[in-house]
């Protein structure tokens, strides 16, 4: 066999060593980059927060049961009923880092305002058992706390969807999943609090980079895309000084969403302290779309 031959073929055997290798480590390549992205979306903070005092009297601990749970897996959820038994309920999703144990300073302030609270953390956040969250996974922990919910406050007229930061992508999901499971609506109003249009949105402002990440990505929480399926009024709230999550994105997410809906920017007002910064203007935001809590 002339030489010339020899030597093509044994480039093409390379190539197809190196194809076959690529071919077996591609997918290790993406499980871990998938694994790594999620880590970073996530940032689970283990443990109890440290400015977290206890539990106020009231505020119960509850054990979510659903078949959609494995046996290595639970959900772990605050029940902070008001003391009107005719009070608007409200489900709780927060966002990433803190479990529920950093999240009770907004919890006590929604139900200041007189909603009974069911607050949840999503698989692998504090005392809910499981692997790593993932977008699936987070989806699938709202649905189950909202079944949950449902059957506390039996009143469609009367639940509420919160959700804050990533939670808010959260909240968006379930309010568009209810909206296509039934022709009546399950929810009297969603409000979502200092989130953002989708994951690549917020990845590109968070890196101050023109390249194309959400290439990279595998979970989407794709918000903007979701909105304007939601049959339900919405109210969107966002600090105009918030240094994580740009305000213009609340402002992207109000225009994609139908009517009835309010935008609340709140001057001076951060990240997490929108709430508190906004004061009489949540409760008069919820007045202007009919959701008076009276």
């Amino acid at each position: 066999m002339p030489a010339s031959w020899i030597t093509l073929l044994r480039r093409r055997r390379l190539t197809l060593i190196v194809m076959a290798s690529l071919l077996v480590l591609l997918p290790i390549g993406c499980a871990k980059l998938e694994q790594t992205e999620r880590e970073l979306v996530f940032r689970i903070e283990p443990g109890t927060a440290r400015w977290f005092a206890g539990l106020p009297a009231g505020l119960e601990d509850v054990q979510l049961q659903s078949p959609e749970l494995a046996a290595d897996e639970s959900l772990h959820a605050w029940w902070w009923p008001s003391s009107r038994q005719d009070a608007p309920t409200l489900l709780y999703l927060h966002g990433s880092r803190w479990n529920l144990t950093g999240q009770l300073f907004r919890i006590e302030q929604l139900h200041a305002m007189g909603f009974s609270v069911l607050a949840v953390d999503y698989r692998g956040f504090g005392q809910s058992r499981g692997a790593l969250p993932s977008e699936r996974s987070v989806y699938q922990d709202a649905q189950i706390a909202w079944q949950h919910l449902a059957r506390l406050q039996p009143d469609p007229a009367k639940r509420f969807i919160y959700g804050h930061s990533l939670g808010g992508a959260v909240a968006v999901n379930l309010a568009r999943e209810l909206a296509s499971e039934q022709d009546e609506a399950q929810a009297a109003g969603l409000i979502v609090e200092s989130s953002f249009t989708n994951l690549g949105d917020i990845a590109a402002a968070v890196t101050n980079t023109s390249l194309p990440v959400r290439w990279l990505l595998s979970q989407e929480f794709d918000s903007l895309s979701k909105i304007g399926e939601v049959g339900i009024p919405v109210l969107i709230a966002h600090g105009r000084d918030d240094r994580y999550v740009p305000s213009r994105f609340s402002e992207a997410l109000f225009a994609a969403a139908n009517e009835p809906k309010q935008l609340l920017l709140i001057d001076g007002a951060n990240h997490n302290n929108g709430l508190r910064m906004a004061g009489n203007s949540y409760r008069q935001a919820l007045q202007a779309l009919d959701l008076a809590l009276n």
